[in-house]
């Protein structure tokens, strides 16, 4: 019986996954992201974020447990290095999965997953969405539009109160010259 057996095994025998996994992961890891199908992608989530969160303590064993699975040595020195002190104060949640659409061949969802602190585009968005306020709206009875209507009528009376220039000769003629 299968009980509790769910994972995907996606069409490869048990050494076939095990060796592809590691390769997808060591990728991930020297890459920040890859492209690849949606299934293979949530297997490598849940092959990877347990492998980078043993990475935020830096000790012999979880280096030798981390090269266990990886068997790459380049990749365990890039994701102690580097990687573990980007996501050192992060939870869980390491990876993210973007959606591209389907391969024109055999029509596979594709995707990009990448590491979530290695996404310029998104971080710089994450800056700028902070700095940017937000916009509320101007209801009648809100307490924020009473005191903007009260200063929007004062500069109305600024405006009012500043003295017209006087009206120059040159407007007079040229009314003149329109008679003619």
């Amino acid at each position: 019986m299968r009980h509790q057996k769910k994972f995907n095994h996606l069409g490869r025998t048990a050494p076939h996954r095990k060796a592809m996994l590691k390769n997808m992961a060591t990728s991930l890891i020297l890459h920040k992201r890859i492209k690849t199908t949606l299934a293979k992608a949530k297997e490598l989530r849940m092959f990877v974020e347990p492998i980078i969160n043993r990475s935020k303590e830096d000790t012999t064993h979880s280096r030798r447990m981390v090269f266990r699975k990886l068997q790459s040595k380049d990749a365990v020195t890039e994701l102690f290095r580097e990687i573990a002190v980007k996501v050192a104060d992060r939870p869980g949640g390491y990876t993210r999965i973007l959606k591209t659409g389907n391969r024109l061949g055999d029509n596979a969802e594709m995707c990009i997953i990448e590491l979530v602190d290695y996404n310029e585009v998104m971080l710089a968005e994450k800056a700028a969405k902070a700095t940017k306020s937000t916009r509320r709206r101007r209801g009648a009875g809100s307490k924020a539009a009473a005191p903007k209507a009260a200063s929007i009528a004062e500069e109305a009376q600024v405006v009012e109160e500043t003295p017209k220039a006087p009206e120059t000769p040159a407007a007079e003629t040229n009314e003149t010259n329109e008679v003619k």
